[in-house]
Order: structure tokens, then C-alpha cells, then sequence
């Protein structure tokens, strides 16, 4: 009987091993998974270190991917090795130390299943790291040393990234998102992985062609957006593109605008195996974006922040929305920025509780935060906020007020506070977080919809919050993320480039054909 029970207990640790989605054929291309990604602001005194990562490991790397379940059709066309993903809050510049942990890792966990036919890379593309440029080139490279040029590489990116010539040589399949807001997200990077698998599977391997134009334009998201002419046409017509014969993909990289290195730039790349259905469809969407450039407009109506506050507390319709622009954390701002929040509490309207109620989201304030735990929900509580990264434009806030709400389960925020002083509604956190949902408000007993005015840390609207408006203007505040590209100072971007340089000559935008990955 204990034999019978040995020899079953056997059985079923084979058939189990058989039945795995991921051993069970090994005919099947080998793909292994991993990547960084943030967009860092080099403007801001920020530096993003490893804990701003959240790093996902090994199997844990599926849970990011719906498109990977177990039970999907994707899934069961390669056997994976997924290795590690890190992905971070846009933030200041990565410290050296985190970012060589994080490859250094990475590299050995790819060194474990060696060798693969495949690599899902998935990157930003604006990352920058201290003393390094261009860190997805020293990244991809220092793969390509590990896993060899015979493995294939599609890489998945934001249109906020940054394609330098190196990136496309060490790349085989390359495509980044349509959309700004990015609303196809998960949809760029199936593509990325299903071109990937189609080449695999077909044999036909990497692409012949990679054409590869710079174009000289650097322009804020804000910009850009595809909500509005002239980008949505421009990247309508990407698709299209895509489906003419002899291309596998193409792409249009804005680029990112508040890092100063000489990557930074937009970008049409198109992959294909028809040199001149490649070319063709490259220089035509590279034109069409530098003839677009003097229509690019911002997504909203732009002002002071004392205009914005003058429109919304006259504006007879609500919520009024105001984007504090220049120190947004969803693109890199250091999110402690005091001034704004300084602006608001010495308006006279909002210094009794008969004013124009308003939300602000929202500030870090560790030091308040210890406070108000202390002195609980429904009591006053004073203590600093704001400005413990980037002072250059106010200092520390000493806010005082009644304390409406205290919620501790947020895991980027950390503790979250509500503070209310005359008519303001102030959220501090204990650490940085953008504002994007309704629930982000509503379970910190906020009401958004009946506020007369919300203040956001952001630059355009997310889908949930422009959904939720009834008005909105975007406010010119300063910050690390300043929409004023040139009073930044940029020093080492690649020049002349618009709109730094309006009166540029006419640039050549003809192909440069980048040799295939390895040769």
C-alpha cells in the first residue's frame, strides 16, 4: 500500500510537470520578460531611489500583464521566463545605486534560463540615471551581453521616450503608445509582445529593416495630446501605416521635454522587410510631424495661476478644475512644490468657511501627518507641509486647520490627511502621490463633483478627472516640470531644435537605415 501511494504521489508530480503551461512543449520559442521604466525630470533637485520602484519578480511579473493570464491564447504560444519589471512614479533623476541594483539583478535572473529566442523589453524610454546618459542604451546593451544578438528584442515604450540611434540598433521590434492620455497602454505592449511571437513563429526572425529619423522637436505632453489637433491626427495616422505591405510596425516619439540630455527629441522609426515601403512610410510620417510643429497647442486654456483662481471663483459652473502644472509628479515634478498651495491660502476668499470650497491634491507632509494622527479626526492640528525636495520657489507651509479625515491604507501615498483651513480643503500625504481617480477623493470623504474648485498636481487631465469636470484651465506654475521649456535651461539637447530655435532652417528628414542589432 505505501508503494501503491509512492509510486501515485509520482505520477501526479509528472503529470503536473507535463500539464505546465510553460515546460510543456519544447518546441515552443523561449521568452523571457523585463524592463525599467520612469520618467525622470532632470529640472528637479529629486532623486528617485530603489524604493520608488515597484518591482515585480519572477511569476510575479504576469500579474502586471492581463493579456498573460494562464489561460490566455498568448500565453500558451512560448514558454516564459519572466524576469524582473520595475516601474516607478515619475520622479527626479535615478541615484546610480538604484539603478545598478536593479540591472544587476536583472542580469542574473536572465543569466538563470538562458538562452532565449526572444525578449520582451518593456522600458519608458525617459529614464535618466546619475552620470549616465542615455541609461535604456547601457541597459539593452548590457543584456545583449548576457542573452547574445541572436535573440530577438521588441521593446514596448511611451511616446514619451526618448529613441536614440544606439536604442534602434540594439532593438529588433519597437513600437510605443498612439494615445496621450495613454489609454492604450496594456494594447502597446500586446502589440509589442504579438510581433515578437509572429516573427518567432513564422521564422522570418528580426525585421531587414529599421528606418530611423530624428525629428528636431521638443514639446511638452501638454501639448501633444491626441484629444486634440494637430497630434490626433498625426498619430491617426500611424495605424494605417502599419498596414501596408512589407511593415511590421511604426511609431512617432514625441520625446520627453524636461530631461536636458542629447537624446531627447522626437522620433519616427518604422520596422519592416520592404526597404522602400519602410522608407516610404518613415518620411512621411516624419514630415507630417515637423510640418504640425507651429500647430501644437496646449490641451487646455493656459494662465497664471491668479488668472486660473480669478476664472474659477467667478465661474458660475462646477467643478472647476485648475492643473498645477509645473511640479507634476506624473512627469517627474518632485510633487512637494509649496508655492502654490502658498498662493491659494493668502487669497482672501478662501480664508472663512463661507468661500469657494476647494480641494487641493495634494502635498507631502510627513511632519503634519505625525501631528494630526496625534490629534485625531475632528480636531486642529498645525504642523509643516510642502518643500522638503524643492524649496526654490516657497518655502515649508505652516498649515493649521481641522482635521477631516485620516486614511492609512494607501500604499504610494503612505498616511493620507485631510486638512481643512477656512474654505480649502488641503490632502497632505506622508509621501508624494498623484490624484487621478474619484476614489481617490470620495474615500477620503471628498466630493469632487460638489466642490466649486479642484486643484490637481498634474499637467492634462487623466480620463476619470476630465470626465469629471465642468471646466478646467491648466495654471503656469513653476517647477521642476515647468511648461516654459526655455526658462529651464536646457544646455546639452541637440540643437537647433523648435521651439527653442523658431527660425530653423528647413531639416533634412531622411531616413537613416540602422543595421540590424548585432552587425
Amino acid at each position: 500500500m505505501k508503494k501503491y501511494n509512492t509510486l501515485l504521489v509520482i505520477a501526479v508530480i509528472f503529470l503536473t510537470s507535463c500539464l505546465s503551461s510553460d515546460k510543456q512543449d519544447s518546441t515552443l520559442p523561449r521568452v523571457a520578460i523585463c524592463g525599467l521604466a520612469i520618467e525622470s525630470s532632470t529640472f528637479s533637485p529629486a532623486q528617485s531611489v530603489e524604493a520608488d520602484f515597484r518591482v515585480r519578480r519572477a511569476e510575479d511579473v504576469f500579474s502586471y500583464y492581463p493579456f498573460l493570464s494562464p489561460d490566455s491564447n498568448i500565453r500558451s504560444r512560448a514558454v516564459w521566463f519572466p524576469a524582473l519589471r520595475g516601474h516607478a512614479i515619475p520622479g527626479g533623476i535615478v541615484t546610480r545605486e538604484a539603478y545598478e541594483n536593479l540591472v544587476y539583478e536583472t542580469l542574473e535572473r536572465l543569466k538563470e534560463n538562458l538562452p532565449y529566442d526572444g525578449i520582451f523589453f518593456d522600458i519608458h524610454g525617459a529614464m535618466s540615471v546619475v552620470g549616465l546618459d542615455d541609461p535604456e542604451v547601457d541597459f539593452i546593451e548590457r543584456i545583449r551581453e548576457v542573452v547574445g544578438y541572436q535573440t530577438l528584442i521588441s521593446a514596448s515604450m511611451d511616446l514619451h521616450g526618448n529613441v536614440s540611434e544606439r536604442l534602434a540598433k540594439n532593438t529588433d521590434l519597437i513600437t510605443c503608445y498612439r494615445l496621450a492620455p495613454h489609454d492604450d497602454v496594456l494594447e502597446t505592449k500586446q502589440r509589442a509582445l504579438e510581433n515578437l511571437l509572429d516573427r518567432l513563429e513564422s521564422g522570418k526572425g528580426k525585421p531587414a529593416y529599421k528606418a530611423w529619423i530624428p525629428v528636431p522637436i521638443l514639446l511638452p505632453g501638454e501639448k501633444t495630446s491626441t484629444r486634440i489637433e494637430p497630434a490626433k491626427s498625426l498619430y491617426a495616422a500611424v495605424e494605417p501605416v502599419t498596414q501596408r505591405e512589407g511593415i511590421i510596425d511604426a511609431g512617432i516619439w514625441i520625446g520627453y521635454a524636461w530631461a536636458d540630455e542629447p537624446r531627447n527629441q522626437g522620433v519616427v522609426m518604422v520596422v519592416g522587410d520592404e526597404k522602400q515601403a519602410v522608407t516610404q512610410a518613415a518620411e512621411e510620417l516624419a514630415t507630417a510631424f515637423w510640418q504640425a510643429r507651429n500647430k501644437f497647442e496646449f490641451v487646455a486654456p493656459t494662465a497664471s495661476l491668479d488668472e486660473c483662481l480669478r476664472k474659477a471663483i467667478s465661474s458660475q459652473i462646477h467643478p472647476f478644475f485648475i492643473s498645477d502644472m509645473g511640479d507634476n509628479p506624473t512627469a517627474g515634478g518632485a510633487g512637494d512644490v509649496s508655492w502654490t498651495l502658498t498662493e491659494i491660502l493668502s487669497r482672501p476668499e478662501f480664508q472663512t468657511d463661507e468661500g469657494p470650497s476647494l480641494i487641493y491634491a495634494s502635498l507631502p507632509g510627513p511632519d503634519l501627518i505625525e501631528k494630526a494622527i496625534q490629534a485625531g479626526i475632528g480636531n486642529t492640528v498645525e504642523g509643516f507641509v510642502g518643500a522638503l525636495v524643492d524649496d526654490r520657489y516657497a518655502p515649508p507651509i505652516k498649515l493649521k486647520g481641522k482635521v477631516l479625515a485620516i486614511e492609512q491604507g494607501d500604499p504610494a501615498a503612505g498616511t493620507e490627511v485631510v486638512v481643512q483651513t477656512g474654505s480649502v480643503k488641503a490632502i497632505i500625504t506622508k509621501n508624494r502621490k498623484p490624484y487621478h481617480y474619484e476614489k481617490d477623493f470620495t474615500r477620503l470623504g471628498l466630493n469632487p463633483r460638489e466642490t466649486d474648485i479642484v486643484v490637481v498636481k498634474i499637467g492634462y487631465l487623466v480620463p476619470e478627472l476630465y470626465a469629471m469636470q465642468a471646466d478646467w484651465m491648466m495654471a503656469l506654475t513653476p517647477g521642476g516640470v515647468d511648461q516654459d521649456l526655455k526658462r529651464l535651461g536646457h544646455k546639452r539637447i541637440n540643437r537647433p531644435m523648435f521651439p527653442f530655435d523658431e527660425d530653423m532652417d528647413e531639416p533634412k528628414l531622411t531616413v537613416k537605415l540602422i543595421p540590424l542589432s548585432g552587425e
